[in-house]
């Protein structure tokens, strides 16, 4: 692993790209016909311009948890900035949708943006729970109805990979560094874009994928893979063979004797025998310590750990330190990790101590090969691992392909509306609302209240009765007092204009980890967490009473006239 380096350039640059790059991954064509349909529909029946608000929630915490990271607000925020169809755009509209669409329709869209549209929404990092309306987008109907795709797009898998970072980092506990490298097995170069970008977040220390260092200002690291080591087969293939000493003596060192010294003293050492020593896998370590020798991290399982990648690093990085070099480390990439890595750290400090080189005791060992969480838990047993690298398991989110957010109209016209189909878990609240947080005397959050938007926020300190959801709809109303109430929610876009100031990754990283850090462990449990409570207040929740029962009157219309 090089050492980690980060580049958060100037405003006009990586800045300017990363706007420019969602620009060009989420242009408005990127969502569903029928939106266009609808719109269209709305367009003709003079509704279009009737003020609406849709809401942005998911149903279930991701995999089987008991929370999730809200992510995704920075790409929504910068899509509405820029959301204007081109005419190139909309003469491409005129050949999909039918014909019977009248020609001022497309000038109707050719003149759309998004002046008009706010954006309620809670913080980017927030840990956020099923149920709970994360963003309100209120405007036009015609516009908040086109926005409704893109959006769920742009916070679906961010959200879902935020949060399996987040508990790959519960699993990994505080001390371990680690590192993501899926790019390779993402879901096309966006998927592995925006898993970086979103890992880092959720609480990964560093990322193979340079464009997400360019972008987002995440710490990148890598240095060899298998394929380096195995394409040598001789030490006559190493070139230059010298190396001069950081220190700037002016005669460099052949470094291949100076190694070969090392590894008779090494095999010597540990007893080894050295006729098992792979030639091509040191003369690759040789190479790569001359290109590279402050930052030597080689594999060494490509042949065989004990047996010769483990004592060619060691001759090679003893070699270093002689030249006042300082080695990195060690990468496993297959077998079991944990005993491998413990035989390691033993050698490391065999060597040490017998050649008197402190740097050996400070040797990094990253380790490697298809973690999932699972795996991530067990590395808890006795180990010596000091970074893990984390890919298809990471960016694929394979327990659980989607988080399933939708967006649901809840008002227009000032009018609340509600959704009521035959699966009740599908059915929606009314209302345009405001969402509080409620935290105990110790600073542990225990629920979170969605209330009227024209109801007054609860206050700490005073008791209040609402309904948790969940329950049966007869159960009483229960009572709670917080110690504090944090509204959660905030206008994130208004009138064409990003009115929230974006984080940097690095700070909302940060952000995440003090989210989490405030959440009760029984809440935060990988395996079987305690639900935590999301409730309506009882002004709310006598209006889905009230309309509930004004929909089965309203289902007999028909008989009734």
């Amino acid at each position: 692993m090089a050492a980690p380096s980060s580049s958060s350039g100037s405003a006009s640059g990586p800045r300017g790209a990363m706007e420019r790059c969602l620009r060009e991954r989420a242009p408005p064509l990127l969502t569903d016909l029928y939106q266009f349909t609808m719109a269209y529909a709305y367009w003709r029946a003079g509704r279009h311009r009737e003020p609406a608000a849709f809401e942005l929630f998911f149903r279930d915490n991701p995999f089987g948890g008991g929370f999730s990271l809200f992510a995704g607000l920075h790409d929504c925020q910068l899509f509405l900035r820029g959301f204007r169809f081109t005419d190139e755009d909309v003469d491409f509209l005129r050949t999909v949708l039918p014909p019977a669409t009248e020609p001022a329709f497309f000038q109707f869209l050719r003149d759309l943006d998004c002046s008009g549209v706010t954006l309620r929404s809670v913080p980017e990092g927030t840990v956020v729970f099923a149920r709970v309306p994360l963003m309100e987008v209120a405007g036009p109907l015609a516009v908040v109805q086109l926005l409704e795709t893109s959006l769920l797009c742009l916070v679906n898998y961010a959200s879902l990979v935020c949060s399996n970072a987040a508990r790959f980092r519960l699993a990994a506990g505080p001390r371990r560094k680690l590192l993501e490298m899926g790019l390779r097995r993402a879901q096309g170069p966006d998927g592995g874009l925006t898993a970086s970008r979103y890992s880092y977040i959720g609480g990964f220390d560093l990322t193979s994928n340079v464009q997400a260092g360019f972008l987002f200002g995440i710490p990148v690291a890598g240095t060899i893979a298998h394929s380096y080591v195995t394409s040598f087969t001789s030490l006559e293939e190493v070139w230059p063979q010298t190396l001069a000493a950081a220190s700037g003596a002016p005669d460099p060192v052949d470094l291949i004797s100076l190694t070969k010294g090392w590894l008779s003293r090494v095999c010597e050492l540990l007893g080894a025998a050295p006729g098992k020593i792979r030639e091509g896998e040191l003369a690759a370590f040789l190479s790569f310590a001359i290109a590279y020798p402050q930052n030597f991290l080689p594999v060494i399982d490509s042949y065989s750990v004990g047996c010769s990648g483990l004592l060619n690093f060691c001759a090679v990085a003893l070699a270093l330190c002689e030249l006042d070099y300082r080695p990195v480390g060690v990468r496993l990439d297959s077998g079991d990790l944990c005993s491998q890595s413990v035989d390691v750290r033993r050698v490391f400090r065999l060597c040490g101590e017998r050649f008197s080189v402190p740097a050996f005791h400070s040797l990094l060992i990253v380790g490697s090969n298809n973690i999932s969480e699972q795996s991530m838990a067990e590395l808890s047993k006795k180990n010596e691992i000091d970074v893990v690298g984390v890919g298809t398991h990471l960016v694929t989110c394979t327990k659980q392909p989607s988080l399933g957010c939708v967006y649901k109209v809840n008002g227009i016209k000032n009018k609340s509306s509600r959704t009521f189909i035959e699966d009740p878990e599908k059915s929606t609240v009314p209302g345009r609302k405001s969402v509080y947080r409620l935290e105990d005397a110790e600073g542990h959050p225990f629920l979170d209240l969605v209330c009227l938007e024209a109801e007054s926020p609860p206050e700490a300190g005073v008791p209040l009765s609402c309904y948790p959801l969940g329950r049966d709809d007869s159960a009483a109303a229960s009572s709670f007092t917080p110690a504090r109430v944090t509204c959660l929610r905030q206008e994130a876009f208004s009138r064409g204009q990003i009115t929230q100031p974006p984080c940097s990754a690095a700070e909302t990283r940060a952000k995440v980890q003090i989210s989490l850090q405030t959440l009760h462990p029984r809440h935060k449990r990988l395996q079987e967490p305690d639900a935590y409570t999301v409730a309506l207040s009882e002004k709310l929740h006598k209006l889905v009473t009230e309309i509930r029962r004004g929909s089965a009157d309203d289902s007999n219309f028909l008989l009734a006239n």
